[in-house]
């Protein structure tokens, strides 16, 4: 699998450089975010604008990832999704549970606003 991981203070970007998210790639795909998980990152931005195709295992993946943010209270962001892609989760009914937004740019703005309102929380108790 193709991939690039850039790491920050508040989130990391997991841009897949692939065109396909299906089988062959899944088990590595979720072996990484466990491990980027496992390294206490709790807001993880995934970048699908590579991606042509995805199956039923690569929807399995993203709903891990989802799982292990929100286990952490944080947030796994999905972006850059193309038309296909985007069909196949608005027919699995998975765009009411994962959170979409169309550029890494808003996704990165959606990481600081969640950030942001925990803090505001914290403090008003």
């Amino acid at each position: 699998m193709k991939f690039t991981v850039d790491k920050h203070e508040k989130y990391v970007l997991l841009k897949l450089n692939e065109s396909k998210l299906n089988s062959l790639v899944t088990p590595q795909l979720k072996s990484e975010l466990i491990l980027i998980n496992t390294e206490g990152q709790r807001n993880i931005i995934m970048d699908l604008s590579q991606i042509k195709f995805a199956d039923s295992s690569g929807l399995s993946s993203l709903l891990v990832g989802h799982r292990l943010c929100k286990n952490a209270a944080g947030v796994f962001i999905l972006s850059g999704l193309n038309d296909a892609v985007s069909r196949l989760i608005a027919i699995s009914q998975l765009d009411s549970v994962l959170s979409i937004v169309p550029t890494t740019e808003e996704a990165i703005d959606l990481v600081f606003m969640e950030e942001v309102e925990k803090q505001l929380k914290k403090e008003a108790k």
